[in-house]
């Protein structure tokens, strides 16, 4: 194959009902856009956060019902956002930064997050114009992570720390920072690959 790929990451986490992907449903949906150089390409208050709309019926895992009540809350009430809508939003977002849909996949932006190829294969069936936008490959942090931690002495990033995402992240608004939340993690990420890059030996 030939073409470079694009240096725009689009950033993307998801919260979802339950860890059996067939059956689970979206809660959130969070998107940042950087370069390849982890400088943002829109300003904070450009990143999107959706509460997804959800019906009463859904089922939810345990760990779910423990652990994000007041999610589950915000998606089966009005305020929350039909997937249909999002996905055009989204799409939409991404063509405005990213500039107009390439035919050459290689030339897309690539989605970049931690496990994020759990978020794709989600993306993929309830956002599937979005997707159609993105690279097939995916940046996953979460592999620089198992390497990190196989291969070196180096500590483990901190991404429960605000101060340790903002040290590597300087771009990260931390009054919008929640955890246990899809925007959370998308800054959390970039700030973690952030801190492995920063202690690689990189060669051009």
């Amino acid at each position: 194959m030939t073409g470079k790929a694009s240096t725009a990451y689009v950033w993307f986490d998801t919260e979802f009902t339950s860890l059996e992907l067939d059956e689970a449903q979206l809660l959130q949906v969070a998107v940042m856009l950087t370069d390849k150089d982890l400088k943002r390409i829109t300003p904070p208050e450009e990143d999107l956060n959706f509460h997804v709309r959800l019906s009463e019926t859904v089922p939810l895992s345990p760990w779910v019902e423990k652990n994000l009540p007041e999610l589950v809350k915000k998606c089966r009430s009005n305020a929350a956002v039909p997937v249909e809508e999002i996905d055009s939003k989204l799409t939409a977002f991404v063509d405005r930064w990213c500039g107009t849909p390439t035919k050459t996949i290689q030339k897309r932006p690539l989605m970049a997050g931690n496990s994020v190829h759990t978020d794709w294969i989600l993306a993929r069936k309830f956002l599937p114009v979005f997707t159609s936008r993105l690279h097939y490959r995916l940046l996953d942090v979460s592999a620089l992570k198992i390497q990190w931690l196989d291969l070196t002495e180096g500590e483990e990033f901190q991404k429960d720390d605000l101060k340790t995402v903002k040290k590597y992240f300087p771009e990260a608004d931390l009054r919008r920072l929640r955890q246990h939340d899809a925007y959370f993690d998308i800054v959390a990420s970039a700030a973690e690959l952030a801190y492995y890059r920063s202690h690689m030996h990189l060669t051009a």
